[in-house]
């Protein structure tokens, strides 16, 4: 999204009183263009509809988010269902008021024609570079293996897919960070050899890569999944999904990637479900989660001073069927903060918040 634009559309239209929906439409100031919208209100919730109401597929599942030079972008897996040969990743482009249609922009098709299902993509902007886009291909999450697209355009054409080194996945489901040394920290797991998380790192944009050790035993905790923290005063933690129906935590030592401090519990809930998190630019910590141990849902958003104590303080969303699950969130140049997740394993919701309303 362009430095300006977003602040044009959204803080010039809260300011004016201007920006209001209604059933089945968003209103911009003279501009009509969003379908599926819910009211918006005097509270944090600025803006909630779908990324696509009806995606040309039956399922959708595990969306990531990033901004780019003239957006925000989703990409996300869609197919018959999870686990079905025909998933592939499917991306599409808000442009401060409407989502473009779903673009399909990779598949698992082989060189022989064997066919697998895509997994759990990762968007990736670096402040100089192309837009990475990390995904999985394999016929399970215990036989996958790591792919990379790269594109010099936002988003609109892509490159050859590659194959990440063996051994190597990326980014397993959430968004990697910049260490200081400029190279990319990225959050990964396996779950071939029990449930366990590790780190990978690249230095050069998805061309080269080391990892970490597990960073759990199988014994204490099956952990997967996790989502970075970077705090201002320097410390760097990780929370994880867990099978133990809790959420997870690990904190960085000594400033080196490859070294965590034991994993532990935390007092936050896991229905054994995805979560995502992020340091706002005001220094606070804000998670996005099913506040349940036992259900994917309801979605909800917590902060917290310091990563340690968190409090919910918003539910975006609960559902008596289906789940709500799987989010992704980030915090875009203008202050406002993007959240999507799966809704009911039919399509992708998107939320705008005002964070200063949290």
């Amino acid at each position: 999204m362009t430095a300006g634009f977003s602040s044009l559309i959204w803080s010039s239209a809260i300011a004016a009183g201007l920006l209001f929906a209604c059933v089945g439409c968003v209103t911009t100031p003279a501009t009509t263009t969003w379908k599926g919208a819910t009211p918006a209100t005097d509270g944090p919730v600025l803006f909630s509809g779908f990324v696509a109401e009806n995606p040309p597929f039956p399922e959708s599942h595990a969306s990531t988010l990033v901004e780019t030079s003239d957006g925000v972008m989703a990409a996300w897996f869609g197919g018959t269902h999870e686990k079905h040969p025909d998933v592939c990743i499917w991306t599409a482009r808000f442009d401060g008021r409407a989502w473009s249609a779903p673009t399909r922009v990779a598949d698992g098709v082989q060189a022989d024609g064997t066919r697998h299902p895509c997994w759990n993509p990762v968007l990736h902007q670096p402040k100089q570079g192309p837009l990475l886009l990390f995904y999985k291909v394999g016929p399970s999450p215990s036989r996958w293996w790591g792919m990379i697209i790269t594109s010099r355009d936002a988003g609109r054409t892509w490159s050859t897919p590659r194959r990440l080194p063996e051994g190597q996945l990326g980014p397993i489901r959430n968004k990697p960070v910049v260490l200081p040394d400029g190279s990319l920290l990225c959050p990964s797991s396996t779950e071939d050899d029990g449930w366990r998380v590790q780190m990978e790192r690249t230095p050069d944009l998805g061309a080269t890569w080391e990892r970490s050790g597990p960073l759990n035993s199988r014994e204490a905790f099956g952990a997967i999944q996790p989502t970075i923290l970077q705090w201002p005063d320097g410390r760097t933690q990780i929370l994880n999904r867990s099978r133990q129906k809790v959420i997870t935590e690990c904190w960085m030592k000594n400033g080196d990637w490859r070294q965590w401090t034991p994993m532990e519990r935390t007092q936050l809930p896991n229905p054994n479900s995805g979560i995502d998190a992020t340091v706002l630019h005001d220094g606070r910590g804000l998670l996005v989660f099913n506040d349940s141990d036992s259900r994917r849902t309801p979605i909800s958003v917590a902060l917290s001073a310091d990563g340690k104590e968190w409090r919910t303080v918003l539910t975006l969303e609960d559902v008596k069927d289906g789940e709500l699950s799987y989010p992704a969130v980030i915090q875009t140049r203008d202050q406002l903060v993007h959240i999507s997740y799966t809704w009911k394993r039919k399509t992708i919701r998107h939320v705008i918040l005002d964070p200063r309303k949290l």
